[in-house]
């Protein structure tokens, strides 16, 4: 089933071209949208085509960093319904609770997964799409926003480490620097911000508690109004998890709060099973991994979850029919992805 996100999504996307000089006419209709349905918020789009779009504008354009030009202009209000819940929250902490938990409200094809390793916190991010395709403008997008949202609670107290990016740089760094004012560290293992831990308990000197409860009140009575899917959910999981070495069966549950049978049986009414949805993901993020040149295969290998060389090798061939050391030597960066048929799962499971 079509994954649809709100055209929301795109705020800003009309005043970016303009800025830019670029008209978009041509790019719109060749992912069949128009500037109508990016005028109303709440429309529902393809989140296949949302992310085609501002890869797409970005080459039509001429701009590396078309998705960060958008995040840049976004203010805490663009989150919507939830933006009074977010601005009245004790702390960034808080904060990132009331995303996780209402993220069907703003933008369900991003997965988060917030990580506390000693003095540091890592905020991983990943925008899951329907199919294989370049996503380098919507993640850059999703974690400027995320960097605005984090600044516009703590203000100058928002000094984190460094912002990570899974991509290679860009021609030009102006604008990264401009927005995140911190390390930019790009060919990262993940795509995030780390910030000291100190950062997520930090006080929030705006928030009321007594508009926090009327806001959450509003927003638990929209919660009905969206059926999330378990397969999906699923799938935002794994991608963060995989990479981490922890996509079994057992912490992809623990993540989805039930139990292995539970996981398994409600896959298997969306008519899957666990494996196939780890080789689903693991052949979306291989494509993503070697279009990369810092990433040595072995590397690949390793947050692919194959402990050895050879076995990632072997699944790859059973996958595209070739060797990842060829597909990487005839697939440079920019020339678009082929999709081959499916084959079935390596049986070898994530470390």
């Amino acid at each position: 089933m079509t994954k649809l996100v709100r055209a929301a999504v795109l705020t800003n996307y009309l005043e970016v071209t303009q800025y830019l000089g670029f008209n978009p006419r041509e790019v719109l209709a060749g992912v069949g949208l128009s500037r109508a349905q990016l005028m109303a918020p709440e429309t529902r789009i393809p989140i296949d085509t949302a992310v085609r779009l501002l890869e797409d504008s970005a080459v039509a354009s001429g701009c590396q960093s078309f998705g960060l030009n958008m995040a840049e202009s976004r203010q805490l209000s663009d989150f919507g319904v939830v933006s009074l819940l977010l601005s009245h929250q004790r702390s960034l902490r808080d904060a990132l609770q009331v995303v996780l938990h209402y993220r069907h409200l703003m933008n369900n094809s991003l997965a988060i997964f917030v990580e506390e390793a000693g003095k540091m916190v890592i905020i991983r991010e990943e925008v899951v799409t329907d199919s294989s395709m370049p996503s380098r403008q919507a993640t850059e997008l999703a974690i400027g926003v995320m960097f605005r949202l984090c600044a516009a609670l703590l203000g100058s107290h928002w000094h984190p480490y460094s912002v990570n990016f899974m991509h290679q740089a860009p021609d030009n760094l102006q604008l990264h620097r401009r927005l995140f004012h911190c390390n930019l560290e790009f060919g990262s293992e993940f795509n995030g911000i780390v910030c000291p831990n100190t950062s997520l308990d930090m006080a929030n000197p705006h928030a009321d508690p007594a508009m926090a409860r009327y806001a959450q009140s509003y927003l638990d009575s929209l919660q009905g109004e969206e059926n999330t899917s378990m397969l999906f959910e699923v799938r935002k999981a794994i991608y963060l998890l995989l990479p981490m070495g922890r996509a079994t069966i057992e912490q992809i549950a623990q993540s989805q709060g039930m139990n292995v049978r539970t996981l398994q049986r409600r896959l298997k009414d969306d008519g899957c099973a666990f494996n196939d949805v780890i080789n689903d993901v693991r052949r979306d993020l291989v494509l993503r991994y070697l279009e990369n040149p810092s990433y040595p295969l072995s590397r690949i290998a390793d947050m692919l979850g194959y402990s050895m060389a050879s076995s990632f090798t072997r699944w790859f061939i059973n996958q595209f029919g070739m060797p990842p050391a060829v597909w990487r030597s005839t697939h440079k960066p920019g020339v678009v992805r082929f999709q081959a048929d499916a084959a079935d799962p390596d049986p070898e499971q994530p470390l």
